[in-house]
């Protein structure tokens, strides 16, 4: 942690010029996972050139070398600087729900760069955030993650224990933070198949439990990129309750929010992710 600390205060032009060059090597010459992001791309866009995609492929690779510095970054970021960096195109929605002292589930996907949309959303948001995460295998890397989402107020809740911690913290009001996107690949996942980037797509049908639970609005945050360094997040209401047991109305309004800002910015999503590991 001492050397990924120290690498976090170098100034974004020298982190970014580390990017280019981890780009090149990712890209170029290991061809990290090359075949499985082309494949991807090709069957989610069709109707695209092959120079598009190409084009689209080698932006992606970039904004995966961005997304680990600024992730790194994220280490000795300032409140100030977080919160110039992602900003929040219509605030005012989430801010209405609140003074109505309404919890929100409030939902995303992995469009870079979601570690700064959570960080800048536990300061910036009008009610504190849960965040449900996945434990991982590396003990560094969890720590890791684990640090840089709560610095600035994130409560961590593990994805298995999911349920019994929105009962327990049921009368504070708050914002549950989920990624949904992941391949739902878990023994107990409880998986809902539906169209996604013209194929037949798992999803966890868990997000659609836990609104059943809570019954708690649902907000997608589609994220931007505007520049090299900046990012702007929007937020759509994608579920309001009443839902009914076994409705699939949150993850399917999930599913076309997710793919519409896919389809705006390509290149943001993570297509090395083998998110069709599994076929119905």
């Amino acid at each position: 942690m001492f050397w990924l600390r120290a690498f976090s205060y170098l100034p974004f032009p020298v982190l970014y010029a580390f990017s280019d060059f981890c780009y090149f090597t990712l890209y170029h010459i290991i061809r990290y996972r090359r075949k499985l992001v082309r494949h991807n791309l090709k069957v989610a866009f069709p109707e695209k050139l092959q120079s598009e995609l190409v084009t689209i492929e080698r932006d992606f690779y970039r904004n995966l070398c961005d997304y680990g510095v600024e992730t790194i970054k994220l280490v000795s970021m300032s409140a100030a600087q977080i919160s110039k960096r992602m900003v929040y195109k219509n605030p005012e929605l989430v801010g209405q729900y609140a003074m109505r002292g309404e919890s929100l589930l409030l939902l995303t996907s992995h469009q870079f760069n979601w570690e700064w949309l959570l960080a800048s959303g536990c300061l910036n948001l009008p009610l504190p955030v849960d965040f449900v995460y996945q434990q991982q295998s590396s003990r560094f890397f969890n720590d890791f993650s684990l640090f840089t989402r709560s610095r600035f107020g994130g409560f961590p809740v593990q994805r298995s224990e999911v349920a019994r911690v929105a009962i327990r913290r049921k009368d504070i009001q708050r914002g549950i933070a989920i990624m949904a996107d992941q391949f739902p690949g878990h023994a107990n996942d409880k998986k809902y198949w539906t169209q996604f980037l013209n194929q037949n797509t798992a999803f966890y049908e868990g997000i659609g439990q836990l609104a059943h639970l809570t019954q708690y609005r649902a907000l997608f945050f589609g994220v931007r990129k505007l520049k090299r360094g900046y990012y702007e997040a929007e937020a759509v209401v994608v579920a309001e309750p009443p839902y009914e047991k076994g409705s699939s109305l949150i993850v399917e309004g999930y599913v076309k929010a997710v793919e519409k800002i896919i389809r705006e910015q390509p290149a943001g999503w993570l297509w090395s992710h083998n998110r069709w590991k599994d076929r119905d």
